[in-house]
């Protein structure tokens, strides 16, 4: 298959450019394309045979559930049961990167939503996935743009990397402002459950809905056989090609603890700005300073990308803090790391 790619200015959409890509979805094609949180790959959410071949394209677990993007919040009745709760939600964070699991309408086939009953819904904020979603005139189903497992995509260049001759279409319209998949929450009755945390905080979340319960899964790894409600909740995910471990202890003692590591392995370190001048002969790279989880957050599918790069038997990272978006750090970290978390102390070094 020949990819076509389209450059598209998100400031100054091309009406052509994003017509033609909505024809393409309207036709039973894939598109990829930008939004404020990851590059999504696009199929039309009422087309079976086009979520099918999202699935082959990326590699997916067929009962992994997709996203659907709508261009409008109230577009939400034409697929879903919404309640009040979702309104609310909606009026505070939408469009934006917050997506809501609700009871699907049969507009949705069960191919898209992994064979729940439930279908994920979000409006996102990024002028070019909003326009491409009002020239298809549907709700378009979309996970992360990558091969299933690695990281996902932030910049056109990893959707290229990964889907270059496997889907129709690439729209290239810079890079994500986020640099994380949206938050996922699900609705029973007045409560939300925190299903994968982003940009979207729980905190924030209880400026609107009283109670929001945590899913084990966003820190724990899936039960044997347990199905996952939202993307994101399998074991391995965003994971780079080489063993990444993740380093929990005192600040001094885990740099010290990466130097002398560095001097006995193939390694790499996912650095924080403050410890690289101490890094001296050592391959690092740098995800931000160690406050500034914003950061973190927009660098970490790049670095673990370019990690990739750099033929390294070993990866070593920070824990994140759970606090704030640090949360959502933790949950794609966690995971990337098959749960693998070494702790630290002065006798370990």
């Amino acid at each position: 298959m020949q990819t076509k790619i389209f450059t598209v200015d998100p400031e100054n959409t091309d009406a052509k450019k994003i017509n033609e890509c909505a024809d393409i979805l309207r036709s039973g094609g894939l598109v990829a394309f930008p939004t404020e949180t990851v590059y999504g790959l696009g199929a039309m959410a009422t087309d079976k045979d086009a979520a099918k071949k999202i699935y082959s394209a990326k590699g997916r677990p067929s009962d992994n559930p997709l996203i659907i993007h709508i261009a409008s919040p109230a577009d939400a009745e034409r697929y879903a049961y919404t309640s009040e709760l979702y309104y609310k939600l909606a009026s505070a964070f939408m469009p934006g990167p917050l997506t809501v699991v609700m009871p699907k309408k049969s507009t949705v086939p069960s191919e898209v939503t992994g064979g729940l009953e439930t279908v994920a819904i979000r409006c996102p904020s990024h002028p070019i996935a909003r326009e491409l979603i009002r020239a298809a005139q549907c709700a378009v189903a979309a996970p992360s743009a990558n091969l299933s497992g690695s990281p996902s995509p932030t910049e056109s260049a990893h959707v290229i990397n990964d889907m270059n001759g496997r889907i129709d279409a690439i729209i290239d319209g810079g890079c994500a402002e986020i640099g994380l998949e949206s938050t996922i929450v699900s609705i029973d009755g007045d409560t939300l459950t925190l299903l994968r945390p982003g940009a979207i905080t729980r905190d924030a979340l209880l400026c609107v809905c009283e109670t929001v319960n945590i899913a084990s899964a966003v820190t724990e790894a899936l039960k044997e056989n347990e199905r996952p409600l939202s993307p994101g909740m399998k074991y391995r995910h965003y994971a780079p090609k080489a063993p990444l471990a993740l380093i929990d202890g005192e600040q001094n003692d885990v740099t010290e603890f990466l130097i002398e590591k560095s001097k006995a392995e193939n390694c790499l370190i996912l650095a924080y700005d403050e410890e690289i001048p101490l890094l001296t002969g050592v391959k690092y790279i740098g995800v931000g300073a160690r406050q500034d989880l914003e950061s973190q957050a927009k660098r970490l599918f790049g670095a673990l990308r370019e990690a990739d790069e750099r033929s390294v038997d070993k990866i070593y990272a920070h824990l994140p803090v759970k606090d704030g978006i640090g949360l959502a750090l933790y949950n794609r970290l966690i995971r990337a790391a098959a749960h693998t978390v070494i702790t630290v102390t002065k006798k370990d070094i």
